[in-house]
């Protein structure tokens, strides 16, 4: 149904059986892959070479594209199977193709977390390939599921919809427009009945500012919007592509079809949509009323994902709640206020280690509220930059979070302080990540965090009162011998990271 397309644009899609989860803490001593290169970076990734193979095993291969394979990997050091998508280096022929690859790592890592988008684990690359280890899904395409039933009841249709406007709201609420959105590109993590969906590619995806128009025409036909066409368009065009991801989950097939893409196109320059063929006389009227509303030819009139999260349709008769949906950065700030000061400065050693790829998601989140380009964040940049993501957000809540992620004092939000505040749990559990915080605050290399190493790290924060460092004693030191040992670090800095509790923010 439609053109395939990957990082690079290929004509078939290599990662048609692929997916990710995120690396947990084992309390091993942290290894990385070793390096093949004797020191040389990799061309693309621009870090040092390293040999997948160190740490995982390569086992059979699961689909095949222009660009690479995608293979079965097993972790040598848990019993864990992944997915490998390998792009071959000698297919990465310009910089901007090795543009899109890190651009796609950095959205991946960008996007952790969220249920219904696959997890980048790790990447890695040598001589020969770029290598994405991600979590296995097993359940199958989406695309898939549509032929062998050939439509979904309404009730089944919301249920699966609801998740796919969900990977458009956590992209959009991120500054991410997907722009490849397409049945294929969705696969179930198992063969449950009730498994969850998972968004697999982001090879055509691409970070953008509110209001900051694209020309390039990227795509697959079917689902191409008529802006995209007109070269002169922005997010709206995700909410038309799922548009008709919702038409043919309800019909079985494509509102825009023809023997060959010009045709597609002169159709959807058109713009009737055909709501009298069967099966669409006996389907609700709510249920048109939304897709009506998402594939309205102009861009400016569709909905936008939170408001189809709020139609009626999606909870008629269903499960889907009332309750406002959560803004993904905006929660997670939320959750850095509650965090003890050991754990802020922790975290902000974390940012500061993170990889390229790990934090330019964020660095463009950065930006966008920085909107004097100081490279600080004021009160009234934050508070104007999570207004825009959220209009129900209190003054008084902008100012606890400006409090809490303005860890140094100074009255602004530098960009490390920023990383750390809005940082997911996923990154600050990863193990070589948990012990070069842990070296920073034991600066005696003893394995243990003393007082007094607490009270100089601290200082510079103004951190180091004497109530401070007892209060951070009090929750940490759990075997009550007056130091903080390295479990007990690791305790503190996953408490709560798995049931965290999101403070919903309306986004009417």
């Amino acid at each position: 149904m439609g053109n395939q397309s990957s990082a690079l644009n290929p004509p078939d899609e290599e990662n048609r059986n692929s997916a990710v989860a995120p690396e947990t803490s084992n309390r091993d001593p942290p290894k990385a892959p070793a390096n093949v290169s004797g020191g040389a970076v990799g061309p693309v990734l621009g870090r040092p070479l390293s040999n997948i193979r160190d740490r995982y095993i390569i086992d059979r291969e699961l689909g095949r594209g222009q660009f690479g394979v995608t293979r079965l990997v097993i972790r040598r050091d848990r019993d864990e199977s992944l997915a490998c998508k390998s792009i071959a280096s000698r297919k990465i022929r310009t910089k901007k193709d090795a543009e899109i690859v890190r651009r796609e790592v950095a959205i991946m890592h960008h996007l952790t977390g969220h249920r219904n988008i696959v997890e980048l684990v790790a990447a890695y690359e040598d001589r020969q390939h770029v290598n994405l280890v991600m979590e296995l899904c097993e359940g199958g395409e989406l695309f898939d599921r549509i032929i062998a039933k050939g439509h979904y009841s309404e009730k089944d249709a919301a249920m699966l919809f609801r998740q796919i406007v969900m990977v458009v709201h956590v992209c959009h609420s991120m500054g991410v427009m997907h722009r490849d959105l397409k049945p294929e590109n969705f696969l179930f993590l198992n063969k449950n009945k009730d498994s969850p969906l998972k968004a697999i590619d982001f090879g055509l995806s691409t970070f953008f500012k509110p209001g900051e128009v694209f020309e390039d025409m990227v795509g697959s036909a079917y689902y191409i919007a008529p802006e995209v066409l007109k070269n002169h368009y922005s997010s709206e065009a995700d909410i038309w592509s799922i548009g008709v991801i919702l038409y043919i989950l309800l019909s079985g097939f494509p509102p825009f079809s023809a023997e060959n893409d010009q045709a597609i196109f002169n159709l959807i320059l058109g713009g009737y949509i055909n709501f009298e063929s069967d099966p669409w006389p006996s389907i609700s009227k709510s249920a048109k009323d939304l897709i009506k509303k998402m594939l309205h030819f102009h861009p400016k009139e569709r909905l936008s994902a939170t408001d189809i999260l709020q139609h009626p349709w999606l909870r008629e008769g269903g499960d889907a709640p009332d309750s406002p949906i959560d803004i993904t950065v905006i929660t997670r700030m939320k959750q850095f206020i509650a965090m003890n000061k050991l754990k802020k400065v922790a975290l902000r050693v974390i940012a500061r280690n993170l990889s390229e790829e790990e934090i330019m998601g964020m660095k463009e989140m950065f930006r966008s509220i920085d909107t004097d380009n100081s490279g600080t964040i004021t009160f009234e940049e934050l508070k104007a930059g999570l207004q825009r993501l959220s209009k129900k957000i209190s003054e008084s809540e902008v100012k606890q979070i400006m409090e809490a992620a303005d860890v140094d004092g100074n009255g602004t939000i530098d960009y490390t302080e920023f990383i750390a505040a809005t940082m997911h749990k996923n990154r600050m559990e990863k193990e070589d990540h948990l012990y070069t915080a842990f070296e920073y605050f034991d600066t005696d290399g003893s394995g243990y965090i003393t007082v007094d190493e607490l009270q100089q790290s601290l200082k510079k924060y103004n951190m180091s009162d004497e109530k401070s460092i007892k209060d951070i004693l009090t929750e940490v030191d759990s075997d009550l011998d007056g130091r903080i040992n390295y479990d007990e670090f690791v305790a503190m800095m996953t408490k709560g990271n798995s049931n965290m509790n999101p403070m919903h923010i309306s986004t009417a």
